[in-house]
Parts: structure tokens; C-alpha cells; sequence
């Protein structure tokens, strides 16, 4: 076994999430060392947050810059009390996307703190010109994003200036909204700061600006080309300001970013740190980036793979070849990049509308996400089994990006006409799942043409014949089915979804994203190895590391590692990364990498011939928190581990056997009124559950007792059905998942189906069209 000698390297990844400030700590080769957090909901209570943030009417989703100052203190104590922090030899991190706004006359010189006194005594919340940020999930600015689209000239011109269009988070909307409706704010602000660069600044003890692909989200930032650097457009900034004066002001605020592709250190740690938690005084800071990037980075995915994260916003990510900016997607440079490759990007389909209308589902028509799981599983493709009456919904809480910017409400379809409810309410938790993934499955085929992935073919494998993707030879071409692309073609799709976020720990889900884009599905395995504590919670369990912390982490190492020389300059991030996982895979005889700071490395079981009981491998405790590595399954879908989480409140379902319908939930899951429950997988606020009611669609009060009446199919009286209350079965890792997966830390949980996915094909136009509808208001 592969150990850390006592004074080996150590990099600190850091991660300033919605509703906790993280850090990860990893050694040279790359193996987890320590977990920390702060929660703010439970360690700083008297900021009195809901996950971390404050919701308000009008969709105003805020959380309050002092508390992650103070809790910034209380990470460094953990690190401090629990490490060596003098063997940290760089320091990488990510934060939320959120602003920060100084004040003019109180801005503080961080590179003089007092080491004797904390952050939050000398950073106080008078430091601040609004004390409470906007977050992502922020919608307030929405109508302001649009102001300045229009002013643009709309979305693709827009798009083609500044590289996106109008999103509700855009920093160049909340700086116009702050203007607009608070100008006393407005003239006492006098600089600003991402996240990100705000927390780098603090380990730093100097200011940072932002780094390329945080700019170019902003939506004031032109993308540099090989003859001009890039800049901040002086256009947009005049007409936020609303004069030249007021641009130029803003300009200032915004100060430098940062073009050197994260490649190189941003400076050396503070001496306040080195004197207050003794961090060595040669220890570097590398680029800090946006979290969903850092989790990007955190994968090592190669080019035909995409990223999903599925979270309180959703995004599917993945590597583009050119910057070719389109008002369907968002496009950033890639954020750890050698100056000396060829440009390489990042792009990202967004949703906000996911981890809430998820919840709510969950909350009118089950009882608890074990329910929802079965229910999901159950429930056939499309809502019932017959091809000609699929049902479709479209869950739009909040207004999203384009084409949806104008499309808000709860919209379902029942043979092609929309109704306030499907007949058979089981039917809505499969069909919110799938009309979430198609959204994604359709916008990634329609991007196609863009360019963005060069000339790259076949990014799901080799170029399919004829009978490959249309295997009865009798699929009409997309142009008579009234699309742009062939939606039984499977060759331009993913080679690989590797899969993030609390929804992909239920085996229906990650069944669901295989089915629909005829792709396997890989899982992190600490996220696997956590989910065997706490199945519905974004937040990892105690011990185990996120994503976008060890992504900090990595960066670190890598900065680190082409600093000193370790890493040879020209080599991709990804590239790099995996070298050091080969060579410490080689080290170690096969060892699996660690999936908790507690963990006890195991051989794979590709390394071993062990022989597998209840998929489980002898030999070794995988018990969910354990600390052990994750355990493996032989499903032939997806990873259906043995062990499994009891839910408080468990409910029976009664399945038909003949059929494989539910039939029945108790009285206790499905009546009463609807309630909000206190679920960690999803940030519920009273503006989202309101927006349950948009167009009159409220939850039925006959939902128990149709749920609870017997199935009129049924005529044998009952004798048939089977009754079940397994338990919550999160996913494991299979046994067929590859040595080079396992090298960095993922696992395959599930595997596609060919047919599956000609069926899901089979649906896309009429998807496309009621989505269509949806867009031009027609419904």
C-alpha cells in the first residue's frame, strides 16, 4: 500500500457553496487526505438561513456576505486544529456565482489584517454596500437581463457581442437592477468582486480580479481572439451605468482578469494565514474558479464525454474545440489550460428549473424519495405503455434561459392535449424526470451545427451505418418529422454521461439519462461511497469530499506541479491528471482511491479475485459509511447495492404482478395537504411552492383517494399483487466498471439499453412540438 511520508505535500482545495464553505485535502499523488466543512444553517445559526440562503418574494434568493466571513474563520480553525497546515504547498478553490459589493470608504487593506484578531472582526458586514448577495437561483434581475438584450438587439446579437444571452443571474443584470432600484447603494459602492475572487483575495491577503471564464458569464466581456486581447465592452458597461461616466465607474470596479487560462499562481498565501495558522509563507494560490467548473475539472473528463450535474440548477457540460458563442448555450474558456495548447472551452447547457419542481413532485405525490424512486422505476417510459398516448409535462417554476425567458407555469399533455392533470397521477414523477433529461438530450442534437465541437465525429463512438440507427430501415428522415436533427441517431451523442448531484443517486434516475442518451452513466465514487449515508443530500456526508473542492484541489496540485516542473509545460489538465492517477495506480497494485478522509484503500476487484455474496466482496467492509471503498454490484443495469438507508415513514406499494403497475400508496403518503418538507436535496421556497399554482394547477383533492382506488385492470381480485416496502436502495458501482475509471475515482452504475433509447426516440417530435407550443404561447 502506497502511504504519505509524515512531511509530504499536501494542496487544499476550497469550495464556497450555497449552504457550505468546504475544503479538501489531497497529497502529491493525488490521494484524499482530510475533509472539512462549515455548515452554515447549523454552525453559524444566527444568520438564520435555509440552506444558506434567504428567499423573499419576487424570486429573490439571497444569502449574506458576512456569514461566509465568519465562517471562513471557522474553517481555518478545523484545518488548523486537525492538520499540518505547513505542508499545504498550494492552494486552489471555486465559489458560487454571486457579487460582492464594497464600499467606497470602507474597502479594508487585506494585506494588513491583524493575525491576533479574526477575519470577521475586522471584515465586518459595514465592509459591505449590500450585505445580503444575490445567488444563482436568483431570479429578481430576470426583466433587467432582458432590458439589455433587447438594447443589444436581441438574443443572438447579444450572443455574438458578449458570448451568451439573457440569464436571469447575469452580473450585468444585478448591477443594473442595483442601480435602477437602489441608487443610494449604487453611489456608495466603490468596488466589486465574484465570489471566487473574493475568496481568493482572503487567502491571498491582496485584491484579485476575476478569471476569464467567469467574465465571459457576466455578460459584458468580449472573447479575446488570436490578434486582440479580451476586454470588457465599453457599450454594455454605458448602458448598465446609463452614461459613459457611470460605464467607465463600473469598469473600474470590475478591475483586471486574469488571461493566463489558470496555468500559473495568482500569488503567495497571506501573512496573516501564515501567522495565525502557521501555513508555510512559500505555500502558492492558484486561480479560483466558478463551483461547476471546479466540478467539471474535478472528473477528468475526456472530449466525447459530458458532464451532468444535477442540483439545484442543472448543467450538462462538455469539451468544445472553438469559441463559437450561441444564444442555446453557454460557452467558457476552459478554466486550467497551458497558454502554449490550443484554446480548448467548456460548454454548458443550463436548466433552473430541477432539484425544485423535483421536490415538489416528491411532496404532492409521494411521500418520501425512497416512493419517488419506486414510483419513477414503475411507472413505463413516456407514462403508459401504449406508443400513441405518451404523456409529457413541463414544469417551469422559474423563468429560464432562451427560448424559455418568457414561459412560466406547470404545463401537462395528455395525447397531445394540455390538461390541469394526467388521469393517473403516478405518471407525474417519471414524467418530470424525462421531460427534464429530453430538454437536454434535444438542445445538446440542435447544437450540433454550431461548430462548437469541431470536426470532431462521432462523439458517441464510430460513425453508425444505415441499419445502426435506423435498424427497421423504416424511421422517417428529421426533416419530415420536423426537426433538424436524426433522433435515432446516437453516434453524435455522448460516449459517456458522467453523472453528479444528489438525483443521480436513485437507480431509476441514472436509468432514465442511459435510456435517453443510449449512453453508460459514471458516478464519482465518493459521491457513490456517500450515498450510502444520505442518499437525497447534495451536500456530501460527513467526511467524504465535493466535487468542486477536490477540483480546487487538483488545480492546486497541477499549478503546483508545472511550477516546480514536476508537470512538462504543453501537457492538457486532464492529461496530466490522469499520469499521476497511472502512476499511483501502478504504485499502489491496483488500489482504489479513497472515497472518505476516514477511508481504508482497498484493492479493485479487477485487482483481486475475490468472490462476490449479495454484491458485495468478501473480505472487506463496504458498508455505506464505512470509509471504505464503494461497493459493487452485478445488476445488469445499473449498481442496485445490498445495503440500503431506512427512511423515517417508509410507505407500502402495492404492485400489480400481472402488470407491473402500482396500484395503491397508504393514506398517510399521498393525502393531506401539500407541505413543504425539510429535504435537503432542494432549496423550497414560498415563491416556488406558490408557483404550484400558475394557471390553476393545484393539487387535486382527490389525489388519495384515485391513488387509493383498485385497479379496474385488475379482475383476479387481488391475488396477483405482490407487497413491497424496500427501502431506499441508492446506486453502487458495478463490477464491469474499467480500470481506468477506477484509476480516477469514478464508477459505472448503469448501462444503456438500445431499445429503451429507440423508444425515448421515438417521442422527441412530439416533445419538440409541445415545447414549441410552450414557446410561442400558444397553450
Amino acid at each position: 500500500m502506497l502511504q504519505s511520508k509524515p512531511g509530504s505535500s499536501l494542496f487544499l482545495g476550497i469550495e464556497l457553496a450555497t449552504d457550505q464553505l468546504r475544503a479538501t485535502l489531497v497529497d502529491d499523488n493525488l490521494e484524499l487526505m482530510g475533509v472539512e466543512c462549515v455548515d452554515f444553517d447549523t454552525e453559524v445559526p444566527e444568520y438564520q438561513t435555509q440552506g444558506g440562503i434567504f428567499t423573499t418574494p419576487g424570486d429573490a434568493y439571497t444569502t449574506p456576505v458576512d456569514m461566509w466571513v465568519k465562517a471562513l474563520d471557522l474553517l481555518l480553525e478545523k484545518l488548523h486544529r486537525n492538520h499540518d497546515l505547513a505542508r499545504i504547498r498550494a492552494i486552489g478553490g471555486s465559489a458560487q456565482h454571486a457579487l460582492v459589493w464594497w464600499k467606497a470608504n470602507a474597502v479594508p487593506n487585506l494585506a494588513a489584517l491583524d493575525p491576533r484578531l479574526s477575519l470577521n472582526s475586522q471584515l465586518t458586514s459595514q465592509c459591505f454596500s449590500i450585505p445580503n448577495v444575490p445567488v444563482a437561483q436568483d431570479t429578481s434581475a430576470h426583466t433587467h437581463a432582458l432590458a439589455i438584450e433587447a438594447a443589444l438587439g436581441g438574443p443572438d446579437h447579444m450572443a455574438t457581442r458578449v458570448g451568451t444571452c439573457a440569464q436571469s443571474s447575469l452580473i450585468a443584470a444585478q448591477l443594473l437592477r442595483v442601480r435602477e432600484a437602489w441608487p443610494d447603494v449604487w453611489s456608495r459602492t466603490g468596488r466589486v468582486q465574484v465570489a471566487s475572487a473574493f475568496l481568493c483575495s482572503m487567502m491571498c491577503g491582496s485584491w484579485v480580479g476575476m478569471n476569464e471564464p467567469e467574465a465571459c458569464a457576466t455578460g459584458m466581456w468580449v472573447h479575446g481572439t488570436s490578434n486582440s486581447p479580451g476586454h470588457w465592452d465599453e457599450g454594455v458597461l454605458e448602458i448598465i451605468g446609463g452614461n459613459w461616466e457611470e460605464g467607465r465607474r463600473i469598469r473600474t470596479w470590475l478591475g483586471d482578469v486574469d488571461l493566463s487560462g489558470g496555468s500559473r499562481k495568482i500569488g503567495m498565501v497571506s501573512r496573516y494565514l501564515v501567522d495565525r495558522y502557521r501555513f508555510d509563507h512559500d505555500t502558492i494560490v492558484t486561480p479560483f474558479a466558478l463551483d461547476t467548473l471546479s466540478s467539471y475539472l474535478s472528473l477528468t473528463p475526456h472530449p466525447a464525454d459530458a458532464v451532468l450535474q444535477l442540483g439545484p440548477m442543472d448543467y450538462l457540460m462538455a469539451s468544445a474545440a472553438s469559441y463559437a458563442p450561441s444564444r442555446l448555450f453557454n460557452l467558457y474558456p476552459h478554466p486550467a489550460q497551458d497558454p502554449n495548447e490550443k484554446r480548448k472551452y467548456i460548454v454548458a447547457l443550463t436548466s433552473r428549473n430541477a432539484d425544485v419542481p423535483r421536490a415538489l413532485v416528491r411532496d404532492m405525490y409521494t411521500k418520501s424519495w425512497s416512493a419517488f424512486d419506486r414510483l419513477v422505476d414503475i411507472v413505463p417510459p413516456g407514462g403508459s405503455i401504449g406508443l400513441d398516448d405518451k404523456l409529457f409535462s413541463f414544469w417551469f417554476l422559474q423563468a429560464d434561459g432562451f427560448p424559455f425567458s418568457h414561459v412560466k407555469g406547470i404545463f401537462r399533455f395528455e395525447t397531445g392535449i394540455k390538461v390541469n392533470e394526467f388521469r393517473d397521477l403516478r405518471a407525474n414523477p417519471r414524467c418530470l424526470l424525462e421531460s427534464q433529461l429530453l430538454s437536454f438530450r434535444v438542445r445538446w442534437s440542435r447544437i450540433l451545427t454550431s461548430g462548437i465541437f469541431g470536426n470532431t465525429v462521432g462523439r458517441g463512438g464510430a460513425v453508425p451505418n444505415s441499419n445502426t440507427t435506423n435498424p427497421s430501415g423504416t424511421n422517417p428522415p428529421p426533416s419530415k418529422l420536423g426537426l433538424s436533427f436524426d433522433p435515432y441517431d446516437y453516434s453524435t451523442l455522448p460516449l459517456r454521461i458522467l453523472a453528479t448531484g444528489a438525483a443521480a443517486n436513485f437507480p431509476s434516475v441514472v436509468n432514465i439519462i442511459g435510456d435517453i442518451f443510449n449512453a453508460p452513466v459514471i458516478i464519482p465514487t465518493s459521491q457513490i461511497d456517500a450515498a450510502q449515508v444520505a442518499p437525497h443530500r447534495n451536500a456530501p456526508a460527513r467526511g467524504h469530499p465535493s466535487r468542486a473542492s477536490m477540483g480546487g484541489a487538483y488545480a492546486a496540485r497541477w499549478v503546483w506541479g508545472r511550477e516546480r516542473g514536476g508537470i512538462r509545460a504543453g501537457g492538457t489538465f486532464e492529461d496530466d491528471l490522469r499520469k499521476v492517477f497511472s502512476k499511483r495506480w501502478m504504485m499502489t497494485g491496483g488500489l482504489a482511491l479513497k472515497t472518505s478522509a476516514n477511508a481504508i484503500p482497498q484493492l479493485s476487484n479487477s485487482a483481486v479475485s475475490t468472490p462476490v455474496v449479495g454484491g458485495l466482496p468478501t473480505g472487506g467492509s463496504s458498508r455505506g459509511g464505512s470509509g471504505s471503498s464503494t461497493p459493487y454490484s452485478h445488476h445488469p443495469r445499473s449498481g442496485l447495492g445490498t445495503t440500503v438507508v431506512v427512511e423515517e415513514d417508509e410507505e407500502e406499494i402495492d404492485i400489480d404482478v400481472a402488470t407491473g403497475r402500482l396500484r395503491s400508496l397508504t393514506t398517510s403518503a399521498i393525502t393531506g395537504p401539500l407541505q413543504t418538507t425539510n429535504s435537503s436535496l432542494s432549496l423550497l421556497s414560498n415563491s416556488a411552492l406558490a408557483a404550484s399554482a400558475l394557471n390553476g394547477h393545484n393539487p387535486p383533492p382527490s389525489i388519495g383517494s384515485e391513488l387509493l382506488s383498485p385497479d379496474p385492470s385488475n379482475t383476479t381480485g387481488g391475488e396477483t399483487s405482490a407487497t413491497t416496502s424496500a427501502p431506499l436502495t441508492p446506486v453502487t458501482a458495478m463490477t464491469s466498471t474499467s480500470d481506468s475509471d477506477l484509476q480516477v475515482g469514478l464508477g459505472k452504475v448503469t448501462d444503456p439499453d438500445v431499445d429503451s433509447f429507440m423508444s425515448y426516440a421515438a417521442i422527441v417530435p412530439e416533445y419538440c412540438r409541445l415545447e414549441g407550443m410552450l414557446v410561442k404561447g400558444i397553450v
